[in-house]
């Protein structure tokens, strides 16, 4: 979502999340809150499938479940209901209203026909010992005073401050993750914070051996396999977790508890790093380039392939969309270029050969100007001349005044 401000600068929304540190009286206050929008979100559902169930049943006299219906069953339930009285009334509202959106979803996807596999499903229950807390609060809800959170209902919490919030925040959600860490994420507006133009434009092309391959070698990025250097730890907890799962309809035993989350734990790190790894290199890639055209590349198909592994450890997505984000947070041109045919063109005259070439063959020789450059590389230097960027050189660097049209 993205707006104008007052001197013409395109501004938008962001979220910046940070960690915070709890005490054992906030906590109790927060799973109290939680247990009431868990209710209200159940009551949701309940209500959604008796619309359902009558509106089958008598398609003459429908009713309807949106927002203004779930509104109104909450001033009632908290008018009969102390308990739910007791607790803040800005997160039982926010929860309604992503309830209503996720519903919302699911009958969109069914009205347009979409496959059951690619079909948001409706709203289900949420269950006590399945589903993380989170909490939403609108700017009525919560206010920062001191460097601390004050929510609705008397809740203090500390904010680890890593870094200055750019604006006043309009909302924040404050949730627990898989391995019981809090932390708030705050929504603000920002504006285009632009780099110094350079005149330089980039190729990127997305593979497994490199996660991304630049027409600049000083700007690849090598597999860095997080995954892979924890893979033994991953194993031990894996063993540990089989050795003490509970028979069926038993309790889980502490031992298998600590298990899990010292397993949590470690995919936690991994994906943080991960994501390190990914802003650290878009942020020097637009830095460095006003123009980078990206393969528009979804690993999605990779998952059933012997690459799976190695392509999730990669993280392709994640870094592409790092890309996008630090190129529109900065002011630089981000074209999307289609993936189809891209390791089949030469770069230097676009000929196109006859067969695809296999994965094991590293080296792409144009059969018909002769020129012969390692076949990544070839890549990214197509998705150069299909974006449009004409580059002059190896590094792309545009002539000077050169109109760079929309890519393809």
């Amino acid at each position: 979502m993205t707006t104008r401000g007052e001197a013409g600068r395109e501004t938008g929304l962001a979220r910046y999340t940070y960690r915070l540190r709890v005490t054992t009286t906030a906590c109790t206050l927060l799973l109290a809150e939680w247990d009431r929008c868990r209710w209200v979100w159940n009551e949701c559902v309940g209500k959604s499938r008796a619309v359902h169930a009558h509106n089958r049943a008598q398609p003459d006299n429908k009713r309807t479940c949106g927002p203004a219906q779930l509104d109104r069953m909450l001033t009632d339930a908290r008018a009969r209901t102390p308990w739910l009285r007791d607790g803040a009334s800005v997160p039982q509202q926010q929860i309604i209203r992503d309830f209503a959106k996720a519903r919302s979803k699911a009958l969109r996807d069914i009205d347009k026909r979409l496959p059951m596999r690619q079909r948001a499903g409706m709203p289900r229950r949420k269950k006590k010992r399945e589903a993380d807390p989170t909490l939403n609060y609108t700017v009525r809800g919560f206010r920062l005073k001191g460097g601390r959170l004050h929510l609705a209902g008397g809740i203090v919490l500390t904010v680890v401050w890593s870094r200055e919030l750019p604006a006043a925040p309009s909302s924040v959600r404050v949730y627990r993750d898989a391995v019981g860490h809090w932390y708030a994420s705050f929504v603000v507006a920002t504006e285009v914070q632009p780099f110094p133009q350079t005149g330089a434009a980039l190729g990127v092309d997305w593979g497994v051996k490199e996660t991304a391959t630049t027409t600049s070698d000083a700007h690849d990025l090598p597999h860095p396999q997080h995954g892979r250097k924890a893979q033994a730890k991953l194993t031990r907890y894996d063993r540990m977790m089989a050795r003490r799962k509970p028979k069926k309809g038993q309790a889980s035993s502490k031992g298998h508890r600590d298990a899990k989350k010292w397993r949590a734990k470690t995919y936690a790190k991994i994906a943080r790093q991960r994501q390190d790894t990914s802003r650290k290199w878009a942020k020097r890639v637009v830095r460095d380039h006003d123009a980078i055209a990206v393969e528009d590349f979804r690993p999605k198909f990779l998952a059933k392939t012997s690459m799976a592994r190695k392509a999730a450890d990669a993280a392709i997505g994640a870094t592409k969309a790092a890309l996008i984000e630090m190129g529109r947070k900065h002011g630089r041109n981000i074209r999307l270029v289609h993936p189809a045919h891209t390791t089949m063109d030469c770069a230097s005259c676009g000929a196109r050969t006859k067969h695809a070439l296999p994965l094991s063959e590293r080296t792409y020789t144009c059969t018909a100007c002769g020129v012969a450059s390692p076949r990544d590389k070839n890549s990214a230097r197509v998705m150069l001349v299909r974006a449009g960027l004409a580059p002059a050189g190896v590094e792309g660097v545009s002539p000077p005044g050169a109109p760079l049209p929309e890519a393809a």
